[in-house]
């Protein structure tokens, strides 16, 4: 009897130890699971298929489908990796070239530009070497007759197409006389050297001795900011000023009473008469103002008549 209990005994005592070694190897697998970054799946779900395993080997070489498997695709292992796009996508070229001129430009070849287009219709304005408003319709104009993209802008394509319609501008095309006629000169103009000014022709005259040398198209001051009529003289030149008040740009101001002066106007270049000064008198033409600035000294005679 006592060797049966103790038989009976060890016997569940073995069966305890076997249970518990097999709990133990549970948890170990979970545990294993677990830090190998497997997924917990939920209750009832079927679990999914173990990873094949490898054989012996080069990585390439176990990839590789078997010879008697002749259309198994290849694993994504030996497909040869995309070519990843660009981060940016470099932007198409403007089929049109390379922009020379737009809005705000202004130089010589602007004043070849306003001159061609002047020859076949686009322009109807006296050059001014300045890229305004007035120009980049003109060119908007020119682009929509040739079926060019409306730009504004003259590019390579534009400009060449419109070198091949027109000949070279002569002198009297780039900077012609000015478009109004000048004003019969008050008496006051006709001795010494004087600006002479007429606000009904509004126009310019420079003059010496009573012979007209040069003429151009000017604005005036509005109703509320009227340029002052009278006899003065040029007290300041100023090539590149800019004014203090109304914080705009004066190139080639020659000041004659208080803060009026004669001075070139990219506003008046490129508005027409459709603005106003401040009272100043604005010439559009920046050739001719440019000009007039080099021969005008400080105390020659300005005449501001109506």
């Amino acid at each position: 009897m006592m060797s049966t209990r103790r038989t009976g005994r060890g016997r569940a005592h073995r069966g305890s130890r076997a249970a518990a070694t097999a709990g133990a190897a549970v948890v170990v697998l979970a545990l294993t699971a677990v830090t190998a970054g497997c997924e917990p799946q939920a209750a009832g779900s079927t679990p999914s298929a173990p990873p094949p395993a490898r054989t012996s080997g080069s990585p390439t070489e176990d990839a590789k489908p078997g010879a008697d498997e002749p259309g198994t695709p290849p694993p994504a292992a030996s497909t040869p990796p995309r070519p990843t796009a660009p981060a940016t996508t470099p932007a198409a070229p403007d089929p049109q070239g390379k922009v020379l001129m737009a809005s705000g430009a202004q130089g010589k070849q602007v004043r070849e530009l306003q001159a061609r287009l002047r020859q076949i219709g686009h322009f109807n304005r006296t050059p001014t070497g300045y890229y305004g408003t007035v120009t980049v319709s003109a060119v908007q104009s020119f682009q929509g007759k040739r079926g060019l993209s409306r730009t504004g802008k003259a590019d390579t394509l534009t400009w060449q197409k419109l070198l091949v319609m027109t000949h070279e501008p002569t002198a009297a095309e780039l900077n012609p006389p000015t478009t109004r006629p000048a004003a019969k000169p008050d008496k006051r103009c006709m001795k010494g050297r004087v600006i002479c000014i007429s606000k009904n022709s509004r126009s310019l005259s420079w003059m010496i001795d009573g012979k007209v040398l040069s003429s151009m198209d000017v604005r005036f001051g509005s109703q509320y900011t009227p340029t002052r009529e009278g006899t003065f003289s040029v007290y300041w030149k100023s090539r590149h000023h800019v004014s203090t008040i109304y914080d705009s740009p004066m190139p080639y101001a020659m000041f004659f009473s208080g803060g009026q002066a004669v001075h070139y106007s990219s506003d008046f270049a490129a508005r027409g008469y459709n603005g106003a000064s401040h009272g100043c008198v604005n010439v559009r033409d920046e050739g001719k103002i440019a000009s007039l600035y080099a021969q005008v000294r400080n105390g020659d005679k300005v005449v501001v008549y109506g």
